[in-house]
């Protein structure tokens, strides 16, 4: 007899399952417990009366048996001696129930080990909470129910955390997202055995707790079962077998079967299905941790004090303290997600809730106010910004400030090498850049903008969403473009960013491209990526997106060996661009009439100034002619910049930065660039602490006054850097010992001065001055600072060549003096 035979409709289409799912499961429990019944009567209880008992557990047990999912059987042994002096009926019974088709997973186990905690099997322990009686020995059975209550209550602790153990490695497996391409509907985050896993943690915890498919059930768990029962028992039926991955093929199955919908609705069904799922599944994962810990009940409390007059946090979930104000207020959902980014805790259901139910309102603020980038970018600015991003993704608040993303929303795209939906994929890529390794993790922190590498980000793969640019690379990128131009003019970012998020989304392939198709020993090669990038910063944006982007694919693509090839790649750029800092110049042939300031600058410099700001420079150089200097000094969106325009002379760059650490200013950035007229443009940007510049407009023009006084020799800039206190430095353990470095390969013209050292203020300073009194003259100088360590760069030369050993030698000297001064 087939187990396939009388439960399954022989006239049910091919790929369908009945409308009513749980009716067909029970039916098919029942026509396997008359299987059993038989099977029982035959071979077993004629011989062994007494002391044996069939217990159905697991899906079996609670009657929700799928056509050809595993039928889970107990045998049920008062002792141990029945299953060795009966083990031929045993067998006979078993072969019986295979012969009939019916896969059996059986174990035959004492009452003593049904009562017992098995921390290595788990399922034993899990699938005795679905017991159910066959047939045999009713008094063993009665005695072993009798039993099973007290021994859960008195090892509640146990079995949840075994059984949260498993739910983790399972949801480790499938890298803790539901947003597969080709979903396993039992196995995957949102799947079946997340369902179980939420009636499982409830009957631990209440042995009367009501069943999923009850009419006590939440609603929306009741549909998400049937929906997704559904869904395995057409998998099952089009299979033949014990099939749960929802492939391409199976997807195509579902959109002919007659319902009237497309593949991509049917996904964005289950999604929305699977959604509801996993986060019951993460609430009974969240409600575990804060019971079974008591560090973390003291945690929490400690985080409870993060509340503030607009939030409240209470069990590591930020509610509302007057939701009814987003109605008035739709701003705080920014400051909302802000506060989720800096602190890194989740919404709370109910702040879930509050802000679905007022996506409309949120959709009509957004739309009718403007210019959000600067609470946007301050969202990305913090920590845990990729858990504020997928918030904003989960309540539909993206898509309420971006409607143009909600088309990639569980978009599925066929190219068997991702692995998840678009925006998954997209969250994934955000949550990889601010989450990199060493190398990669350290060009995050280098960048001057991380907010406009998540935005580009964010918007990378926005084109898939039409079916006809998604099949080909430029019509991708193409439609990635218009799509984060709309979303750039709605929030009203400013130019410079504009410009480099479309930059990065323009040629977020070329990186991969190269590894793939290149040489990466070509010199021609990296000379080619070189000009597409054209700045430091670009390559070092495009490095690390590039890395997120392959990594988000899924979790095997970025190799070991193609992390290194990245790398690789990324160091040839870098040293073929910072090459090119002091040979390439502008020839006069290129320069218009009034714009002689440009005439001998690197052509570096064109790449990494606007118009714009070209066009500010000489006017400042036109300024500088009357009085020997210019100085402008403006506020950037979060720092500061001080530009100086003056004849070279020893020691200016060096007099700049003092003056800059003199005032109590962080130098965050620094370059310096010389013309042939004699000309110098140096440019510093840097972090005002205490706010001084902001919070006392005098305080500009002050500083340009002392900046402009140095320059001319007026002002000796060691009085303004005596006064300043001496930083706290960082503890013994961590302090960084100073490294300095010649390299005369680096480039033609000058020789390369690399230095690490301890920051401090006035350290640019102190080796500046080091610089010009050891007779060098500073060409370029490319600056970092990484927590303490600051990492300075010069390319240096003396009387228009490069330093010989013996100036280097007594170079270096004065420079580890000045690292030392500190």
């Amino acid at each position: 007899m087939s187990s396939s035979g009388p439960h399954l409709d022989p006239a049910t289409p091919p790929f369908t399952a009945p409308s009513d799912v749980l009716i067909s499961l029970a039916e098919r429990a029942n026509y396997v417990d008359r299987l059993m019944a038989e099977a029982a009567g035959d071979l077993l209880f004629p011989t062994i009366p007494d002391g044996l008992a069939l217990v159905a557990v697991g899906g079996y047990g609670r009657r929700q048996l799928f056509p050809f999912s595993d039928v889970d059987l107990l045998l049920l042994c008062q002792n141990e001696e029945i299953p060795r002096v009966h083990k031929p009926e045993i067998a006979a019974f078993l072969q019986r129930l295979w012969d009939a088709g019916l896969r059996v997973s059986q174990s035959v186990r004492t009452p003593e080990e049904c009562l017992a905690v098995h921390d290595q099997n788990t399922e034993l322990n899990i699938s005795l909470l679905d017991q159910r009686f066959l047939g045999g020995d009713r008094p063993l059975f009665a005695n072993l129910s009798k039993k099973f209550p007290r021994f859960v209550q008195s090892n509640r602790d146990a079995l949840m955390r075994n059984l949260v153990r498993l739910t983790r490695e399972r949801h480790t497996k499938y890298a803790d997202t539901f947003y597969h391409l080709e979903p396993n509907v039992k196995e995957t985050p949102g799947g079946l055995r997340d369902l179980q896993f939420v009636r499982w943690m409830e009957q631990l915890r209440d042995a009367d707790a009501n069943r999923l498919t009850s009419p006590d059930a939440p609603v929306e768990l009741r549909q998400a079962f049937r929906f997704l029962a559904r869904l395995r028992f057409a998998l099952h039926t089009q299979s033949g077998r014990d099939q749960n991955l929802l492939t391409f093929d199976a997807q195509d199955a579902l959109a002919d079967n007659g319902e009237g919908k497309d593949v991509a609705a049917w996904m964005r069904e289950y999604y929305r299905q699977a959604r509801a799922v996993n986060r019951a599944a993460l609430r009974s994962l969240e409600l575990w941790d804060a019971q079974s810990s008591a560090l973390f009940a003291q945690f929490v409390g400690w985080r409870s004090r993060l509340s503030n007059a607009d939030f409240s946090v209470h069990r590591e979930r930020v509610h509302f303290r007057a939701p009814q104000q987003l109605e008035s207020q739709p701003e705080l959902v920014l400051r909302l997600f802000e506060f989720v980014a800096r602190h890194g805790i989740g919404l709370s259901n109910e702040a879930v809730n509050q802000l679905e139910a007022r996506l409309t309102r949120l959709r009509e603020y957004f739309d009718e106010t403007r210019g959000q980038w600067s609470a946007l970018n301050q969202i990305f600015l913090e920590t845990h910004a990729p858990l504020a991003v997928r918030s904003m993704h989960e309540t539909g608040v993206l898509f309420a400030m971006f409607p143009g993303l909600e088309q990639i929303e569980c978009l599925v795209v066929r190219d068997f090498y991702h692995r998840y939906t678009v925006d998954e994929h997209t969250l994934v890529a955000i949550q990889n850049a601010c989450s990199a390794p060493a190398g990669y993790g350290d060009l995050l922190r280098e960048l001057p903008q991380k907010g406009v590498l998540l935005f580009a980000l964010l918007f990378h793969d926005s084109g898939k969403a039409h079916s006809e640019a998604a099949a080909g690379y430029a019509g991708h990128v193409e439609g990635s473009l218009q799509a984060a131009d709309a979303a750039m003019r709605r929030i009203r970012m400013p130019a410079p960013e504009r410009e480099m998020v479309s930059f990065l989304i323009r040629n977020h392939m070329e990186l991969s491209s190269a590894m793939r198709s290149r040489d990466l020993a070509d010199p021609k090669a990296i000379h080619d990526v070189a000009q597409i990038v054209g700045t430091e910063d670009r390559l070092k944006a495009l490095t690390l997106l590039t890395y997120a982007d392959i990594s988000a694919v899924n979790p095997s693509v970025m190799t070991p060996w193609r992390s290194s090839q990245l790398w690789r790649l990324y160091l040839a750029v870098y040293r073929e661009l910072t090459r090119e800092l002091s040979e390439e110049r502008i020839a006069e042939s290129a320069i218009e009439p009034g714009a002689e300031l440009l005439e001998g600058l690197p052509v570096r410099y064109l790449r990494t100034h606007s118009e714009e700001q070209i066009a500010e420079h000489v006017g400042l150089a036109a300024k500088s002619e009357a009085l020997g200097v210019a100085v402008d000094i403006r506020s950037l969106e979060s720092a500061w910049q001080l530009t100086v325009i003056t004849g070279d002379r020893p020691g200016l760059f060096a007099g700049m930065a003092g003056t800059l650490a003199g005032f109590g200013m962080n130098i965050l950035r620094a370059q310096a660039f010389s013309n042939r007229r004699g000309q110098v443009l140096d440019t510093f940007v840097f972090a005002d602490p205490t706010r001084t510049l902001e919070l006392n407009p005098s305080e500009v023009d002050r500083l340009r006054t002392s900046a402009e006084r140095v320059v001319l020799g007026k002002l000796d800039v060691r009085e303004l850097l005596k006064n300043r206190p001496k930083p706290k430095p960082p503890s013994r353990k961590v302090r960084v010992p100073a490294a300095i470095r010649f390299d005369d390969e680096a480039s033609t013209t000058a020789t390369l001065v690399e230095i690490v050292a301890e920051d401090r203020p006035g350290l640019l300073y102190d080796l500046a001055s080091a610089i010009s009194s050891s007779g060098g003259n500073i060409e370029v100088v490319l600056i970092d600072t990484q927590a303490h360590r600051a990492i300075d760069v010069f390319y240096v030369t003396v009387s228009g060549r490069k330093l010989v050993e013996e100036e280097q030698s007594a170079m270096g000297e004065e420079l580890r003096k000045a690292c030392m001064l500190g």
